[in-house]
């Protein structure tokens, strides 16, 4: 894939994944708890469900960022259960790349292991928002590995917000429809994605207050690792 595919591809989905944040309708509540809140909606992509979490994590819009970027020098894989390697396949840009990402076998065995081959683009908004909006994409130097079910992300997302009056404080907010491939019972995958996302946010804050901090000095050092190289999924 070319940059000027690769970046039309990118925006396309980062639209779709906007337009996911803005619409309230149809979402239903199914799991909810310690500050996080997970709803899901039929997909329109696939025969699955869109999945959207919400939460406030205690950390600046940056530090909580830093922890949670799809691109190279992430610090995902070091905290989040759900991904055991991350790599860039190809880069485009500073914001633009192809990943893969592997995860560890889940729900007591009955999920393998699987990767997926991800088009991540990174988005900043005026308010100080940023983005991360994937979708799966094939790619020559990442064809299926013995030992993994290839999985396909549908177009997903990360948001990291500013949360008004609190510059200590990030609303989170998530999106995945993802079809985890091989034969899965249907109430396996209806379980595995709310509880995954809940434990998600519980993991990030522990990782932000290890690796980022709050305030100023935050600031400054995700900053500077931004700066050196400005992830996705469970």
């Amino acid at each position: 894939m070319d940059a000027a595919l690769a970046l039309q591809v990118g925006e396309a989905v980062a639209e779709k994944v906007l337009r996911y944040r803005r619409d309230e309708s149809g979402w239903r509540t199914c799991r909810q708890g310690d500050g996080v809140s997970v709803s899901w909606r039929p997909s329109v992509e696939f025969p699955g469900n869109l999945y959207r979490g919400e939460g406030i994590v205690d950390g600046t819009p940056r530090s909580v960022w830093d922890c949670v970027k799809p691109l190279a020098g992430s610090l995902r894989e070091k905290w989040d259960e759900n991904v055991t390697s991350f790599e860039v396949i190809q880069s485009f840009t500073d914001t633009l790349c192809i990943t893969r990402t592997a995860t560890p076998s889940a729900a007591m065995r009955l999920i393998s292991p699987r990767d997926f081959v991800d088009l991540v683009l990174v988005r900043k908004y005026e308010d100080g928002t940023i983005s991360s909006n994937a979708s799966n994409v094939e790619h020559a130097l990442c064809p299926p590995k013995p030992g993994y079910v290839r999985g396909f992300n549908h177009p997903c997302g990360c948001f990291c917000e500013p949360v008004p009056g609190e510059p200590n404080k990030t609303k989170v907010v998530t999106f995945f429809q993802t079809d985890l491939s091989g034969y899965l019972p249907q109430s396996v995958v209806d379980a595995f994605f709310p509880r995954s996302m809940a434990g998600l946010y519980a993991n990030l804050q522990k990782a932000v207050r290890r690796h980022g901090g709050l305030g100023p000095i935050a600031f400054i050092y995700s900053t500077t690792l931004c700066a050196s190289s400005l992830l996705h999924r469970l």
